[in-house]
């Protein structure tokens, strides 16, 4: 059943000119002053869910854009400011990008925000899609190979690291500690201090593609899966359950994931499509070129793939593969009654702010979701709360 609410905002600034027609994504150039925008609209965004009651803000990390579409470079700083700001509210990250960190500085780096907000910030980790940004950074992204193979070593230091009093490690990318000698004698094994108090860690990591699906269920990091039909999205759920029960974990369809969604309230389907069609084409002209299409045709086959579409997608097309929603309340909450009974495990949502909507509008859209969809859904919130059971 669903149980909690969420947002993802991935740290846009204002964007002018916007649309499939509007400024090319790659001209847009803005100063600093503007880009930091970005910032005051979290921290509004952040004290807005914790009135209404929503579950965790998600953000994204990254880093060099000066397009203006994801401006936030530390998630655990920009979380635990804002956990300062607010009651109840939790900070996830979508996601730390561990190629680009030295592992138990990442490690430690959470452990204090945990310690310091009382347990209101939840791991995310991702392996990185922008050269840009991972290469620069000294690590591989390009190399497909070598860019899982550094990242699943980072994963085993920082799960030594949370979990262990004290721990060493032997690998092809960190030896630790040091073989050094230290205060007479020679370095064996170290102890992250501080340890995060909440454990074991929840870690979150998303899922684009199957690749990841095997790791991640037999590891117990839970997958989010966003913006996808209907269809891909059903079989990678689907394979987590599968990979989750090899690795001795029985779960329910769709237990420890979350699903992203798209969304537009309106009174009609059609208002609903004309309205969010601009900042729906802004987030595309964005993300399509890395490979942000996660659709598939009427044979199965993902778009990008022999045979399928290969185009940038229309609004149409989401609300079509039940990425996106678009419509009246009562309509949506029908769309997640249906979620929960195509997947009786699913407990979390989480609602995209679409690229280039501004802020006032999204703020009364999340208002119109508390008020007239979250409701269907307070029974079994109360429960969640009441029985802490994770999020």
């Amino acid at each position: 059943m669903i149980k909690r609410f969420s947002v993802l905002f991935v740290g846009q600034t204002d964007l002018e000119n916007i649309g499939a027609t509007g400024t090319p994504a790659d001209q847009r150039w803005y100063s600093n002053e503007h880009l930091i925008k970005a910032y005051g609209y979290a921290e509004e965004l952040a004290r807005h869910m914790d009135d209404l009651g929503f579950c965790c803000l998600w953000t994204a990390e990254h880093h060099f854009q000066r397009e203006g579409y994801e401006v936030f470079p530390n998630l655990i700083l920009l979380g635990v400011h804002l956990a300062g700001m607010t009651r109840n509210l939790k900070f996830g990250a979508a996601f730390n990008i561990v190629p680009m960190w030295h592992p138990i500085r990442l490690a430690e780096d959470f452990a204090m925000a945990d310690i310091l907000t009382g347990g209101r910030l939840i791991f995310g980790v991702g392996r990185g899609y922008h050269s840009r940004e991972v290469e620069t950074f000294g690590a591989p992204v390009i190399d497909n190979d070598a860019n899982r193979e550094l990242f699943e070593e980072q994963m085993e230091v920082i799960f030594k690291a949370f979990n262990e009093e004290s721990f060493s490690h032997q690998g092809k990318y960190y030896t630790l500690p040091a073989d050094v000698p230290y205060r007479g004698y020679q370095l064996k094994d170290i102890t992250m201090v501080p340890r995060p108090v909440n454990r074991p860690v929840e870690i979150w990591q998303p899922i684009a593609s199957g690749r990841t699906l095997a790791y991640i269920a037999q590891k117990g990091i839970k997958g989010m899966v966003a913006l996808t039909g209907e269809v891909l999205a059903q079989r990678l759920i689907r394979s987590y359950q599968e990979e989750a029960a090899k690795a001795g974990r029985q779960l329910a369809l769709g237990q420890d994931m979350a699903l992203g969604i798209g969304f537009y309230i309106a009174d009609t389907q059609e208002e609903a499509i004309n309205r969010i069609r601009p900042y729906h084409d802004e987030r595309y002209k964005w993300f399509a070129p890395f490979g942000f299409v996660r659709y598939t045709d009427s044979e199965g086959r993902p778009w990008g793939t022999p045979g399928a579409p290969a185009r940038t997608p229309h609004i149409e097309d989401g609300v079509q593969q039940k990425a996106w929603f678009c419509g009246p309340p009562s309509s949506f909450v029908t769309f997640l009654k249906d979620m929960e009974e195509k997947y009786p495990g699913l407990e979390d949502i989480v609602l995209q702010w679409p690229e280039g909507m501004p802020w006032p509008e999204f703020k009364e859209q999340l208002s119109t979701f508390a008020r007239e969809v979250m409701p269907a859904f307070s029974a079994q919130r109360a429960a969640a709360v009441g029985g802490d059971d994770g999020n």
